[in-house]
């Protein structure tokens, strides 16, 4: 039902009205927040499930699985995916404009954004459910194809970036066919339990391994692999950069997680994981240096992305060592969802700050905090799972990381965790100075009460995350491929 609602529910918001349009998707959205704790509730209490489609098992059919990872990828897309939909009815409201072009313009986007996020939303839900290497190069296809109109939804320079996003995803999707090719070549086998079990480390192996995991590393947009992702994200509307930042990238993560920790553990080399490890560490240092550098809000943000990412690709480093793998592979998740929620609640913030001053320019946000308290409370809090201080989800997930450093003695690891985190606050910090001071500044414009209790919502969850995780620890422990779950530190 998690892929089979949205899907009908695209096809339906494409053939009504926008209106009606608009209240599909949002039954849509509830329908399958709930299928998501339904599925969560069933995991927990009955264990993982296999299924296969039109009563055909692997190999002959195609498998899908529903286990504590996918569910907790499930959900957190459900909630998010929900919550921005929400946001984004009002974002995309008509209004009152003497541009007959800006009119229609807006009139579009708010046709055409509910079919492509349901779409969107099918292929991501299908993509962690999915068991079948094959299977997931058509998931990956189809989030390709709805995410990049989503992004030129925007017109104008979104086009542009739009393109480039259009084709790095398609290169990352051949890179992964290919990979897929050679796997079938030397075992016959797609399924990735199956695989799993017969898999036989060689060039063709580790050729597939090389294709597969470089064409997610070009989609999750991994420095040096992450200059298609500022200009996309930054030049979309508002809900769709938080869903893109939150939600798409890190579809393409879990893949990387499904293939290391479960099909290709016996195939990898410790270099090759000390290689993802100083990627992530790069990408934490360029992409918070250059998110100081932005004058705009949304370019900082998308540049923070960029940093953030690389948090979860330094794990792959930590998780090398069999008595930190555990602990790696957890925090990789727990920060992934905390991230989803703090950075979705950032960009739909970024979008009220844009609607009220008509600007998201950083040096004209001068006193903005007295006309939206709500929106720059929602800012902060979700700044501070940025930054990775208590009791967010993020401080859990870096605690983790930062103790498996040190039981590996990776100084320089630490280092990165430490400075990684000095310099979030940095540009939080950077935002929220002149917002909090001087006297406001330019035209007051209303923003929706819903467009700030959303944002709220979301940044409020991502510091649940944290209070919450010994619940996530327990359904990431069906049917997953990780070791017994670490401690929650105290």
């Amino acid at each position: 039902m998690s892929v089979v609602l949205p899907l009908f529910g695209a096809v339906a918001a494409f053939l009504a009205r926008a209106r009606a349009g608009q209240r599909i998707g949002l039954l849509i959205s509830l329908a399958v927040v709930l299928c998501s704790c339904g599925l969560a509730l069933q995991l927990l209490e009955y264990g993982a499930d296999r299924y296969g489609i039109g009563g055909w098992s692997a190999p002959l059919g195609i498998g899908l699985v529903a286990d504590g990872l996918s569910a907790v990828m499930l959900f957190m897309t459900a909630v998010v995916g929900a919550l921005t939909g929400l946001h984004a009815t009002r974002y995309f409201a008509p209004r009152l404009s003497h541009d007959s072009a800006q009119a229609a313009s807006q009139a579009h986007r708010r046709r055409y954004f509910w079919p492509l996020w349901l779409f969107m939303w099918a292929a991501l839900n299908a993509l962690y459910l999915s068991a079948d290497l094959f299977n997931l190069y058509v998931t990956l296809e189809l989030l390709g194809l709805s995410a990049v109109p989503l992004v030129a939804l925007a017109g104008g320079p979104s086009l542009a970036a739009a393109m480039r996003y259009l084709l790095v995803s398609m290169l990352g999707s051949l890179a992964w066919l290919f990979g897929v090719a050679l796997l079938y070549s030397a075992h016959g086998v797609l399924d990735l339990d199956r695989l799993s079990g017969i898999l036989a480390p060689g060039p063709a192996v580790w050729a597939a391994i090389a294709l597969m995991t470089g064409g997610m590393l070009l989609k999750t947009a991994v420095f040096p692999l992450h200059f298609w992702l500022p200009p996309a994200h930054a030049s979309a509307p508002a809900p769709v950069s938080a869903l893109l930042s939150a939600v798409v990238v890190k579809a393409t993560f879990y893949l990387v997680v499904r293939l290391w920790a479960q099909v290709f553990p016996a195939a990898l080399s410790f270099a090759a994981g000390q290689l993802l490890g100083y990627l992530g560490a790069a990408a934490i240092l360029w992409g918070s240096v250059q998110a100081l550098r932005q004058d705009r809000i949304k370019l900082l943000l998308a540049y923070s992305t960029v940093a953030q990412l690389g948090y979860l690709f330094l794990v792959f480093s930590l998780a090398m060592a069999p008595e930190a793998a555990a602990d790696a592979w957890r925090a990789a998740v727990l920060f992934a969802v905390a991230h989803a929620f703090g950075k979705a609640a950032l960009f739909l913030a970024s979008g009220n700050l844009l609607l009220a001053l008509g600007h998201d320019r950083i040096d004209g946000l001068h006193g903005v905090s007295a006309r939206l308290p709500i929106t720059m409370f929602a800012f902060g809090l979700a700044g501070v799972n940025l930054m990775g201080l208590p009791p967010s989800g993020s401080f859990i997930a870096k605690w983790w990381m930062l103790i498996a450093a040190l039981r590996g003695g990776r100084w320089e690891l630490v280092l990165v965790l430490v400075l990684g985190s000095l310099l979030a606050a940095a540009y939080v910090l950077r935002v929220l100075g002149p917002a909090l001071m001087g006297p406001a500044r330019g035209p007051r414009i209303a923003v929706p009460a819903l467009m700030e209790w959303t944002a709220l919502a979301l940044a409020l969850l991502s510091v649940l995350a944290g209070i919450t995780v010994s619940t996530s620890l327990r359904l990431l422990e069906v049917g997953n491929p990780f070791s017994p779950a670490p401690g929650v530190p105290q």
